[in-house]
């Protein structure tokens, strides 16, 4: 079947599930040295929709918008602008500040396209959904290798991680972030709030970073951290806090995605140029969605893990 994006003018409105959407400026270079245009982009999250928009329904989604390609200035928008289609769902969140933020859900394909079409080249969901942003339903982990540390320590620190992960009893999950290091996910169960969980994981950091100090650091400060140690960066749990999500193109010079990885494919080694734009949708039409946790599966309980250390501190 082919696209419902055309690939010979600039402008299009295309009907989608009944809904029409505006497109502008297809053929402007994306990533020119590539020959990537914004219509070719579209085309990705077209084609990827299906395994995508599950795990991006109902969360509010941050946009951080590159109008002019891959490489060239970029803003962030939270809150959705005049002039979205009446169709487009939004969820309202009040900051602490008091600021009130109707962010756009990205429910369908035809959302899909509109925010893509914006100018996003990846995709930053929220941790939580919308009927309670405070109550994450993943724990997840940034490794970020710090000036002097190179993939393969990103590695071997995710496989740490794992470990120690796994010897608490969580369902454990990786993705390159399709930047510079790999993301790894815990799927849990709703119930603690967004500052229960990022205390853990700021306490669990610091245990990787106890037990591994060679390869691993929790030291936020950036001008602190230690050269050649990759960061377990806990900071991302924190509310509000999005990475790219899972299938997300990132502006990188090679159009990389952030990928689902299994866990043995990083055993044997693999690179974040392993999973670009042109190869991921082929691997997905071959090996499926590997990142199902999101919408069904085993879900851990973190709340005796934060309970009992709750007891064991007499608090």
């Amino acid at each position: 079947m082919g696209s419902l994006i055309p690939a010979d003018r600039d402008q299009a409105t295309v009907e989608v599930e009944g809904r029409r959407v505006d497109l502008t400026n297809l053929r402007k270079p994306f990533w020119p040295a590539l020959g990537i245009t914004k219509g070719d982009l579209l085309r990705y999250y077209e084609e990827l929709a299906p395994v995508l928009l599950p795990h991006l329904r109902d969360r509010p989604m941050v946009m951080k918008r590159y109008p002019h390609g891959w490489n060239g200035a970029f803003f962030f928008m939270k809150r959705t602008p005049a002039g979205a289609p009446e169709w487009i769902r939004t969820c309202r969140v009040e900051h602490r500040s008091g600021n009130v933020i109707d962010f756009p859900l990205i429910q369908d394909l035809p959302a899909l396209l509109w925010v893509v079409n914006l100018g996003c080249i990846d995709l930053n969901p929220w941790y939580s959904r919308c009927d309670d942003v405070n109550r994450p339903d993943w724990l997840h982990f940034d490794l970020d290798p710090v000036p002097g540390a190179t993939f393969d320590t990103v590695r071997e620190v995710a496989l740490r991680v794992r470990e120690l992960l796994e010897a608490l009893g969580m369902p454990v999950h990786a993705k390159t972030s399709g930047s510079r290091g790999i993301h790894v996910y815990v799927p849990i169960v709703r119930g603690p709030v967004q500052k229960q969980v990022w205390t853990f994981a700021k306490a669990f950091a610091l245990e990787v970073e106890r037990r591994w100090p060679r390869i691993a650091t929790a030291v936020y400060e950036v001008a602190e951290r230690p050269r050649g140690r990759v960061l377990v960066d806990y900071n991302q749990n924190r509310w509000g806090a999005t990475l790219a999500s899972v299938y997300s193109v990132r502006p990188h010079p090679r159009a990389t995605v952030s990928t689902p990885v299994e866990w043995e494919e990083i055993e044997r080694g693999i690179r974040i140029e392993d999973f670009t734009l042109f190869d991921v949708p082929a691997r997905v039409r071959e090996r499926g969605d590997l990142w199902p946790p999101s919408v069904g599966g085993e879900r851990f309980d973190l709340a005796p893990l934060l309970e009992a250390g709750a007891r064991r501190s007499g608090r």
